[in-house]
């Protein structure tokens, strides 16, 4: 999907779940990772997150829009339009929207050491130093096996 077609389905989606058209940008961001989408108060423009929208369906792709058109309404006519607030709760609940994005299995690459000692091996997400740390069952000098 492209920036142009999100724009197209997010006005589409505005008009036939708010009744309110959408004007302002819709896009793609890269940078995000860990949510489906973000409002911006300032200039009122809506961010994606793109590689959730590559891995899920239609359907959560379209609650992930009305979730941030909610926020995007509500900011717009002076009411609540945060998580906490009454008026946001009713309108997501209203609209059929997400209340949280889907979790995604994270594909950080694993670094893989192994106790020459005792042999216990471990996985860590960051790089460890092996001068600096050591086994925490013996004690023994950690090695890296493999990354990955």
């Amino acid at each position: 999907m492209t920036n142009q077609e999100l724009q197209v389905l997010v006005e589409e989606i505005s008009l036939a779940s708010f009744g309110r058209p959408f004007r302002h940008q819709a896009v793609f961001n890269g940078r995000l990772k860990t949510t489906g989408g973000r409002y911006h108060l300032q200039d009122h423009h809506l961010d994606f997150n793109p590689s959730l929208f590559a891995q899920v369906s239609a359907e959560v792709q379209r609650g992930i829009i009305v979730h941030e058109l909610c926020h995007y309404h509500l900011h717009l006519t002076s009411r609540g339009y945060r998580h906490q607030d009454r008026d946001f709760k009713e309108l997501l609940a209203a609209t059929k929207g997400l209340r949280y994005a889907p979790r995604l299995a994270q594909a950080s690459p694993l670094w893989h050491y192994r106790c020459r000692k005792c042999g216990q091996e471990y996985q860590r997400k960051r790089r460890l130093n092996t001068q600096k740390y050591r086994c925490g069952r013996c004690r023994g000098e950690l090695i890296f096996i493999k990354k990955g």
